[in-house]
């Protein structure tokens, strides 16, 4: 029996053996990753940021050139008891309209 060739390319796939990659240029950490654990990161301090300055600390739901706030930032905030839901908006159910809680504000005291 005569092996048959592959009528495809093959990849090697790269195994474990392989050093690690070398650390990225000066900061090793991806972007967008907070700088400890259990802290916002910088896109969450700003919007968080913007509410320290309006009446009961509502959060705004557009960034100042127009673009909406990405919900995940929202939900990832409340889940970290930073801002609460304030009430609901009967034109776009999907938006959530928040403010900041105490432990909200509490981010900026210490800062």
């Amino acid at each position: 029996m005569s092996a048959q060739p592959i009528p495809f390319p093959v990849r090697r796939v790269s195994g474990f053996d392989e050093p690690p990659a070398p650390p990225r240029d000066g900061d090793a950490k991806p972007k967008g990753l907070p700088p400890a654990p259990g802290e916002p990161t910088a896109l969450q301090r700003a919007w968080l940021e913007r509410g320290l300055t309006q009446p009961g600390g509502k959060l705004p739901l557009f960034f100042g050139e127009g673009r909406r706030i990405d919900p995940r930032t929202v939900k990832a905030c409340l889940e970290k008891g930073w801002c609460e839901p304030w009430y609901a908006n009967p034109l776009k159910p999907d938006w959530i309209v928040c403010k900041l809680t105490d432990k909200g504000r509490a981010l900026f005291d210490a800062a």
